[in-house]
């Protein structure tokens, strides 16, 4: 790579690499947030993400002097975040089914006769009813949804299909979908 990629919290992380404790803790107010809420998201359990967070940044800080500027801190950050994420859901021994499908989806578009611009739902909701899918769907739809990995990233992460991940994906936005429409609070 012929330049550095630009960041914003360069100068931070050149302190933590200097062993800076102060800098630790602003580098650690910028992002934690941000990555509980990501771990939140695949992980569904609110103490087991906390965890989760604390392990993932005494991970980032001991193994700072290694990181070379190649991406952002936060992207750096995130991958460290989502292989932890990965780990912990499989060492609950959840296996994602791996199953061939064929690369051809019915197409929902309006099948049922709802528009989806109808729904107007908000963000809350959606996470609520994403809280409700299964660990491997779940992990699938945040990774592609709220992290904006393609499905093509998604299979290498989780040593799956792409196809399985398209599937998984395509389920659970329709489960997603159901659960909405019948939470109590929609209206038609």
């Amino acid at each position: 790579m012929d330049h550095p990629i630009q960041d914003i919290h360069r100068k931070l992380v050149e302190k933590c690499q200097s062993g800076d404790r102060k800098a630790q803790y602003e580098l650690y107010n910028a992002y934690a947030r941000a990555m509980y809420n990501l771990c939140f998201r695949m992980l569904n359990q609110a103490e087991e993400a906390s965890d989760l967070l604390q392990d993932s940044f005494i991970d980032a800080f001991t193994r700072i002097h290694s990181f070379r500027f190649e991406s952002t801190f936060g992207a750096w950050l995130k991958r460290i975040v989502i292989n932890k994420c990965i780990n912990a859901i499989q060492k609950r021994k959840l296996e994602l089914v791996d199953r061939e499908i064929p690369e051809t989806y019915p197409d929902s578009s309006n099948e049922d006769g709802i528009d989806e611009e109808m729904l107007q739902l908000s963000v809350d909701r959606v996470k609520k009813a994403m809280m409700q899918l299964p660990d491997n769907a779940r992990l699938v739809f945040s990774l592609y949804l709220f992290e904006g990995y393609d499905h093509t990233e998604i299979a290498d992460i989780l040593h799956i299909t792409e196809s399985t991940s398209k599937t998984q994906f395509m389920r659970a936005k329709q489960r997603v979908k159901e659960i909405l429409l019948a939470m109590p609070d929609y209206t038609h």
